[in-house]
């Protein structure tokens, strides 16, 4: 990794913001701006190119000429996105981190508020905060509102709008190479183990869905992740059914794949629970049948 940008260590920020980049050009200069005009100065914003092919490097090496608190860092090869992650926090210098994505934006306010929220709440690592989804030209589809900690294991309710303290990146050792697609959902499921959440129902990001996103590319397969990393951090004692609703959840949430191997889970784990969703059930059946029927 070569970077192209060193600013003095004695002046470190308060807050590390990392933007990993894969050719993502078409959107990067507005999410860079947003950043930029914070209303919360004390941040560095570490660019990490994961080996572009588009106009994004220049886009990056153009933000680092103009702004100080830029640093950007070139991969010679493509390592995804959350290895892109742990190289930029390798290089943070602030106590506070986060991190967004080339397609998404910052509301002028966000980082402000949440370094507040951490400040008034110290045994907390982790906030996190509401958003509003956009479509690919912008418009508006919603709010979302993220939900409390107890009930991650039934969906990544963090969202996209965070910030957490510099123990915890290093508690948790960054973001899990393998798990590609669910890096995020995973790295909140350890840190839950160890860590308090803060929940700020305040709107301070926009996430923008496109069918470019590596979330629609990649849909099936992170369906199978998600339900790899939710399986495995089931705890032993947990009743149940608990563990049945949380099973059949994941089966009945993907559409894309049969999900069989879950249903006959979740009915080991608690017969009754899975019988008395027998309707929805053979409702999701169909669905996937037809589905695969079409593949």
């Amino acid at each position: 990794m070569m970077g192209t940008k060193t600013l003095d260590s004695t002046a470190a920020p308060r807050v590390s913001m990392i933007m990993p980049v894969h050719n993502g050009a078409r959107w990067l200069t507005d999410a860079i701006e947003s950043v930029l005009t914070q209303d919360f100065p004390d941040f560095e914003l570490i660019l990490v190119d994961d080996a572009s092919r588009d106009a994004s490097t220049a886009i990056m090496a153009d933000a680092a000429a103009r702004d100080p608190r830029v640093r950007f860092f070139r991969l010679d090869a493509n390592v995804g996105l959350p290895a892109a992650l742990n190289h930029g926090f390798a290089a943070a210098r602030g106590d506070l981190h986060s991190w967004t994505s080339d397609d998404n934006l910052l509301r002028p306010e966000m980082l402000g508020r949440l370094v507040a929220t951490l400040d008034a709440h110290p045994a907390a690592g982790i906030v996190h905060a509401d958003f509003t989804l956009i479509d690919e030209e912008g418009k508006e589809l919603g709010r979302s509102r993220v939900g409390p900690v107890e009930r991650l294991l039934h969906g990544n309710n963090i969202g996209a709008c965070f910030l957490y303290r510099r123990e915890v990146t290093e508690a948790l050792g960054g973001y899990d190479t393998g798990l590609f697609g669910v890096e995020d959902y995973d790295f909140w499921l350890r840190a839950a183990l160890r860590f308090d959440f803060v929940e700020l129902h305040e709107d301070l990001y926009i996430y923008r869905k496109h069918g470019g996103s590596l979330t629609s590319q990649r849909a099936e397969q992170i369906q199978a992740l998600t339900a790899e990393v939710v399986e495995r951090a089931i705890p032993d004692t947990l009743p149940a059914r608990k563990r049945s609703e949380i099973l059949l959840g994941l089966a009945l949430k993907s559409q894309r794949r049969w999900r069989l191997d879950l249903v006959r889970r979740a009915f080991w784990a608690h017969p009754g629970h899975v019988t008395a969703h027998l309707p929805e059930l053979a409702r999701w059946l169909l669905v996937v049948g037809r589905n695969r029927l079409k593949a």
